[in-house]
């Protein structure tokens, strides 16, 4: 799988980024620190981005294996039952609202 990048950056680009000092600049400790807690979410976002990827690598696999399993099943024409006609079915349809609804579906 090639590994696409997103961004701009990497997390070496911010390692190695260097910045002019002045005499009223910012305080170079404190733009360390910042720039390590950056790189430790490029790399927090690289490892997401990663497991996500191969995660859908292996969904796309199951979801072919199943496409072509159910390409392999053949194909059974379904017939009806005997004793299921419309009557029937309406029957039992309305003894089942009796039963759950009770007198509540005829008041």
């Amino acid at each position: 799988m090639v590994k696409q990048q997103i961004s701009k950056l990497s997390k070496n680009d911010i390692y190695e980024k260097e910045f002019k000092s002045s005499m009223r600049g910012y305080n170079q400790d404190e733009v360390d620190q910042f720039l390590d807690e950056i790189i430790k979410d490029y790399e927090a976002f690289e490892n997401q981005i990663q497991k996500l990827e191969t995660e859908l690598a292996n969904t796309k696999k199951q979801a072919t294996k199943l496409e072509e399993n159910v390409r392999k099943q053949p194909v059974q024409p379904t017939q009806p039952t005997q004793g299921n006609t419309n009557y029937d079915i309406l029957r039992r349809l309305s003894n089942l609202e009796k039963h759950v609804f009770g007198s509540k579906l005829y008041d």
